[in-house]
């Protein structure tokens, strides 16, 4: 291997770490988030998820007129306990991804940047049928006010 190529494994040399850090720092915040939210979905298993809506949106001081806030609370009071469980996964491996990619942001490790790319790519797909669908009517109105 030539002396200027870079392993994987080992942490390239590039000057932009305080960036890095701050990257990287960012994705393990959204990774704590989504387990933290995880984990509070886990623990309605066994609980009344409607009552726990309602006092969830009541401490947000959400208006349950809204539709946000309704589609919301009719999510969480319709919860079985198979959905907990897909969300609780999804949550795990949503934060797995992001602690990954934080920790090798953090070392400044070559394989971290690709990781990183590959992680934001997912959402393309996504964005390019949001703008081939064009903007709903609740969306046209954020977007004027």
């Amino acid at each position: 291997m030539a002396e200027g190529e870079q392993r994987g494994l080992t942490p390239s040399r590039n000057s932009g770490a305080p960036a890095l850090r701050a990257v990287a720092l960012f994705e393990a915040a959204k990774g704590a988030l989504v387990l933290m939210a995880g984990f509070g979905l886990f623990r309605l298993l066994h609980r009344d998820a409607e009552h726990a809506a309602n006092l969830l949106s009541r401490r947000l001081h959400l208006n349950p007129a809204k539709e946000h806030t309704r589609v919301f609370l009719e999510l969480l009071s319709n919860l079985s306990s198979t959905k907990l469980w897909l969300f609780a996964a999804l949550a795990l491996t949503y934060s797995s991804v992001r602690f990954i990619e934080a920790y090798g942001l953090w070392r400044d490790r070559a394989w971290a940047k690709w990781f990183a790319a590959l992680s934001g790519a997912i959402y393309v797909p996504f964005e390019l049928y949001e703008l081939y669908a064009g903007p709903t009517r609740p969306q046209a109105g954020r977007a004027s006010s």
